[in-house]
């Protein structure tokens, strides 16, 4: 006789519960847990308060006040005294050291940017092969740039190219007399600020030896066992597999040019000179606002620099869909 193998039956829920039992819960653990939840929140935002405070009233507030004043004609004697569109008006119109600075700091950015991306990515490739005391270059290359914005590093700058200067120097080695003050000639003083931008390619240097040490070195041995020369494993593997680090860098150091202010100020004095050839953006923005007091004025500066940036971030992202390429993509 056959035995039918009936299976046992569960529930659809679950397991089957004990009869007689009743969920029970229970509200001391309830508001315990409540009360804890405020504490840890509490606490959060304590610790938070301070950045917020911060965020308010050193970022948000002044950025704000600034937008108002841009409106104003305002000389830190007496009120504001609101002019519309007036400041932007003859900043655009009726502004010609406006336009040079525009125009200096433009081929400043020009110059620097390619350069530092270039001689920081180049020497993040060669370091990258392994070298022995990798560390010890690393901190060595990236130390000029924690000192390139500083005054004193500037002040050496005007001793390394003036007259007397240590590049006259080198050059009488080579039976080159020169006399000629690098920073003092409007030809080439603003080349002397590019190098000495292109001197702090420590940073980028540093980000673009981290996105190296990501690349799989199969791809590389593959490519050569294909026959693929160097340059044909940079263009096909390096650069595309790097192009979001390269994007990276090339937007912070366009900020970070644009923006330039203390190594300009330094060289020129404060004025632009000579000839106007160092008048950057920010150091023009600095005479208008704390030399001739004209605060609405530079807040119109401000606000225009801003827009510029946000522009010329903008078309930056926009062309990124061409070049830049991410996961499988790359």
């Amino acid at each position: 006789m056959a035995l039918a193998v009936v299976p046992k039956m569960t529930r659809p829920d679950g397991p089957p519960r004990r009869r007689g039992h009743a969920d029970v819960v229970d509200p001391e653990r309830q508001a315990a847990l409540r009360r804890r939840h405020r504490r840890e929140a509490l606490a959060a935002y304590g610790f938070l308060t301070p950045w917020i405070l911060g965020l308010l009233l050193i970022v948000i507030g002044p950025m704000i006040a600034s937008l108002v004043l841009s409106f104003t004609r305002y000389e830190l004697i007496g009120s504001p005294e609101f002019v519309g569109l007036e400041n932007y008006e003859r900043m655009f119109t009726e502004d010609p050291r406006w336009w040079k600075s525009v125009r200096v700091t433009l081929a400043y950015t020009a110059l620097s940017v390619p350069l530092v991306l270039t001689f920081s990515l180049l020497l993040a490739v060669f370091l990258n092969r392994g070298i022995r005391g990798l560390a010890l270059y690393r901190t060595l290359f990236y130390v000029p740039s924690l000192l390139g914005g500083s005054v004193a590093i500037a002040l050496l700058w005007i001793q390394v190219f003036g007259s007397d200067g240590l590049v006259n120097a080198v050059l009488g080695v080579f039976g080159v007399d020169s006399t000629r003050s690098w920073i003092g000639n409007p030809s080439t003083a603003l080349v002397t600020l590019v190098a000495l931008n292109v001197w702090t390619f420590g940073s980028s240097m540093v980000i673009f030896l981290a996105g190296l040490r990501q690349i799989p070195q199969s791809y590389y041995e593959a490519a050569a066992l294909d026959g693929a020369s160097r340059w044909r494993q940079f263009r096909s593997i390096t650069f595309p597999s790097l192009s979001p680090v390269i994007f990276f860098n090339t937007l912070l150091t366009i900020i970070n040019s644009l923006q330039s202010f203390t190594p300009a100020y330094v060289i020129s004095g404060g004025t632009g000179a000579p000839a106007d050839s160092l008048l950057v953006y920010t150091v023009y923005l600095y005479q208008r606002g704390f030399t001739n007091f004209q605060m609405g004025y530079a807040s119109a500066m401000a606000w225009a620099l801003l827009a510029g940036l946000a522009v010329i971030t903008a078309v930056l992202f926009w062309s990124a869909r061409f070049w830049v390429f991410y996961g499988e993509d790359a």
